[in-house]
Order: structure tokens, then C-alpha cells, then sequence
């Protein structure tokens, strides 16, 4: 058995010997409200407001938006808002 070679571990870019491409860690999204101190969210601006839902109308969740907890709140209330004025639509057909 000392005559086997020994199998190393692969070892992609001189990363840790457990690493595995399944479970890689994914850069963290950073709130676009926090980042960005002077950005406002507005209900009367849509195009503002369309960066947050998808193309059937539907708001994005925060690991989609990168959104805080705190912010994301905001950004559904604002879309609500949007929605009840007729800015923006319920739903796309």
C-alpha cells in the first residue's frame, strides 16, 4: 500500500483543501438605499420604482434586490403606493 501514489485533494487557485464548487460563498449584495445616502425613494417617480419589480409587476425579494430589511419595507410600501395612484400596475397581462 506505501507504493500507491497519494491523491491529493484538488485544490482550484490555491484555495483551502475543502474547497467545493457546489458550496462556494456568493459576494453579498449591498442595499442599493443604504449605499446611496442621497437616493430618495419617491412613489410618484416609476422609473425609480421599476428598477424593484419584476416584468409581471411583481416586487422583487430582497435576495433579488440586495435590500435591506429596513429599506425593503420602504421599497413595498412605496410600490403599494405606486400601485393604489395608478403609477404603476397591479399586474402585467
Amino acid at each position: 500500500m506505501a507504493d500507491k501514489k497519494q491523491h491529493k485533494k484538488f485544490n482550484r487557485n490555491n484555495q483551502d483543501d475543502d474547497y467545493n464548487p457546489r458550496f462556494r460563498k456568493i459576494k453579498k449584495k449591498v442595499c442599493p438605499l443604504c449605499a446611496d445616502k442621497t437616493l430618495e425613494l419617491d412613489y410618484k417617480n416609476a422609473d425609480q420604482l421599476k428598477k424593484f419589480i419584476n416584468e409581471r409587476g411583481k416586487i422583487l425579494p430582497r435576495r433579488a434586490t440586495g435590500a435591506c430589511a429596513k429599506h425593503q419595507r420602504v421599497i413595498t410600501n412605496t410600490i403599494k403606493r405606486a400601485r393604489h395612484i395608478a403609477i404603476l400596475p397591479f399586474s402585467q397581462d
